[in-house]
């Protein structure tokens, strides 16, 4: 898509699925040939480079560094437009296609976050503990790798807090408990079909949640489909330290540098807001940083480089693909 296009299309609003399918259908359209004859080429001058900040990510993603085995229950991954997780199949395809068909790995698809026993291709792992087996990919990007255009400077943005989710799980119910009706939030669960809550609120676009000069960022089953466009924007993050991660390096957020912190229960929600109102010049500060953050993830050709690089080295330490050189 044109840049100009998609910025356009994208202020304020989520991914296109129109879009988003139509790349992807094209994809089929391009033999599989013609990329797995680019791969050495881009894999080559990657490593004869060696960019230090890709080869940082590319290691951050993938953490395994001794060679393993695959058993012989492991086959080569086959692509389905079948109902159900189509959106992984398609993001992995898109990389998966300049390898040979032949190679075999293991996938893990949804919101699942517990570490498998073999070294397995996920959309989020835990930060704490061993995670080694987790090897993070850029899994369901329509969702959760979201920019959208902010036209709005801090300051002149509503001096209040906006969080709009589902709220099934229980520190998410625990928030919209206490905070619901607050003169400064603007807080609910926003998702049809469900049984009438006090917290209960209509739906609300991102463009209508970027007036706000705060917005909150709350993990759900894994990581909270938020954060990256909060991030993004002139919004100021509030979350508490966040337990999961994803390709997006979560682990890798620093509490008052890249957002604002919060207590696990939310208690100091209402200083914390006052702090920010009262010092602009502290939020722009973090707002840079986050906005530096996620600037590192904007250059298409560098994403598909680095998953490329995160592919080669699971494939190199499975024993299937020589090592670079």
């Amino acid at each position: 898509m044109n840049p100009l296009l998609g910025s356009i299309l994208n202020a304020g609003r989520k991914n296109s699925r129109f879009f988003y399918y139509g790349r992807n259908l094209l994809r089929f359209a391009v033999p599989a040939g013609l990329c797995r004859r680019r791969l050495d080429d881009l894999l080559r001058a990657a490593w004869q480079e060696h960019d230090a900040e890709i080869f940082d990510r590319v290691d951050y993603c993938n953490r395994i560094f001794r060679p393993f085995e695959l058993g012989p229950d492991v086959e080569p991954f086959r692509f389905t437009l079948a109902r159900g997780f189509r959106n992984y199949y398609m993001d992995l395809h898109e990389y998966l296609r300049y390898f040979d068909p032949h190679l075999r790995l293991l996938h893990r698809f949804g919101d699942e976050t517990e570490v498998p026993a073999r070294p397995t291709l996920v959309k989020a792992r835990p930060i704490a503990g061993d995670n080694d087996n987790s090897v993070l990919f850029n899994l369901n990007k329509i969702r959760h790798f979201v920019f959208p255009r902010d036209r709005l400077s801090f300051e002149d943005k509503i001096d209040r807090l906006v969080w709009r989710g589902s709220a099934f799980q229980e520190n998410r119910k625990q928030f919209l408990a206490r905070y619901h009706d607050h003169p400064r939030c603007d807080v609910g669960h926003a998702h049809r079909g469900t049984s009438p809550v006090p917290w209960r609120k209509n739906y609300l676009p991102i463009a209508e949640q970027l007036r706000c000069k705060f917005i909150l960022s709350i993990e759900g089953n894994d990581v909270a489909s938020n954060l990256k466009w909060i991030l993004a924007s002139n919004s100021l993050c509030f979350m508490a330290r966040p337990r999961c991660e994803t390709w997006f390096m979560e682990g890798r957020l620093v509490p008052g540098r890249h957002y604002v912190p919060l207590a696990d229960d939310y208690s100091d929600l209402e200083e914390q807001m006052a702090h920010y109102s009262a010092h602009p010049e502290e939020a722009r500060e973090i707002l840079r940083h986050a906005q530096g953050h996620v600037a590192r993830f904007r250059n298409p050709a560098r994403e598909r480089l680095v998953a490329l690089l995160v592919l080669q080295k699971y494939f190199e330490r499975s024993g299937q693909r020589p090592p670079l050189t």
